[in-house]
């Protein structure tokens, strides 16, 4: 293997030169660099990482724990892979940074993160990522890291820096968009209860009917999934026999993720109802793979899960150059824009 000092002879130059040229720490002229280039690739000349992070205390390195890897949806399950989409977020802002991500999967064992965490500082990383995959707290309590920690899609009691989807704020702006179609009977059927997602959306529903002067109606509100229940198909449909057997049945149903409204479609269908002609559907995260080839197509909720992994990058990035004096303690929401397909159709007033 090629040293720097036989590129410095086959240059003809010395070894300061050709640490000049691979540091750009010291102006060299053009041919002299020319020179150490031409030599570093006839020789096929690799320079060591170590020996850079050594000189500079800096090793380029960002770690991110996910369970993205790991974990595949059943090739039946219709559903997305949130986490996924943030680490690819994550990895384009890294490398146009021109800094190198590490990724470490945790298998879905929670318990695996503070091994990672202590790993990846071996490696001397200058900043470390946690993925979840879906919006939760997290308890990283028995985890030390010397390096900053940033978090996206969750976050933690201590208070790290984290970046989350705006969920309130999604479900509220969809509402509003209803409630301007001329939609009053508006129904929302909710993932688990016990998720933070749910809680902030079902509150975005009331806010919207709120300032539009509806009274909520608590029958309109249904928990439609249970998280690792077997029995999905089955409480969908008797959320859907509640709401469709009121006096006054809704004219539009909200629904917890895109994967539920694709369910319910079918549902509806073999009740015989036409859908948006006698009753309108809307979804939320706006997996394309269902919203766009539903018929009709879904109107739902974007959640932007790789612009959330760009900015828990540039959040991270800036903490580490310190190119930023903002409050990195702080979470910061990413709005979840409204985006609208021909699965509603408004109601004259």
């Amino acid at each position: 293997m090629s040293t720097i000092y036989d590129v410095a002879a086959r240059a003809k130059v010395s070894p300061k030169t050709v640490s000049r040229v691979l540091n750009g720490d010291a102006p060299v002229g053009e041919k002299t660099r020319a020179r150490v280039e031409n030599a570093m690739r006839e020789l096929g000349y690799v320079p060591s990482q170590a020996a850079r992070m050594m000189r500079s205390n800096k090793s380029g390195l960002i770690g991110l724990i996910t369970g993205a890897i790991s974990r595949n949806a059943e090739p039946t399950e219709p559903t997305g892979l949130p986490d996924l989409h943030i680490v690819q977020g994550i990895q384009q802002y890294i490398a146009e940074n021109g800094m190198t991500l590490m990724i470490a999967d945790t298998g879905g064992a929670l318990d695996r993160v503070a091994p990672l965490i202590q790993t990846f500082q071996e490696h001397r990383v200058e900043g470390l990522i946690y993925v979840s995959d879906y919006h939760r707290e997290i308890d990283l309590s028995g985890a030390v890291a010397t390096c900053p920690v940033h978090l996206v899609n969750c976050y933690d009691a201590s208070g790290l820096p984290c970046v989350l989807p705006d969920d309130r704020a999604g479900q509220k702006a969809l509402t509003e968009r209803l409630i301007a179609h001329g939609h009053r009977r508006i129904a929302y059927v909710t993932l688990d209860g016990r998720m933070d997602a749910t809680s902030l959306r079902s509150q975005g529903y009331q806010d919207a009917l709120a300032l539009a002067g509806i009274p909520f109606d608590p029958t309109l509100l249904i928990e439609g999934h249970v998280q690792d229940a077997h029995d999905a198909n089955d409480r969908l449909a008797r959320a859907i026999d509640d709401l469709l057997a009121l006096p006054q049945p809704p004219s539009v149903i909200c629904c917890g993720n895109d994967e539920m409204a694709l369910r319910l479609y079918g549902h509806l269908r073999r009740r015989g109802l036409r859908v948006p002609e006698e009753i309108s559907i809307a979804g939320f995260d706006n997996y394309r793979a269902i919203a766009e080839t539903l018929f009709p197509p879904l109107t739902t909720v974007e959640l932007p899960y790789r612009l959330m992994g760009r900015r828990v990058a540039e959040r991270l990035i800036a903490q580490i150059t310190g190119q930023s004096t903002s409050d990195f303690t702080a979470s910061e929401l990413i709005a979840a824009p409204v985006v609208w397909r021909a699965s509603v159709t408004a109601i004259p007033k």
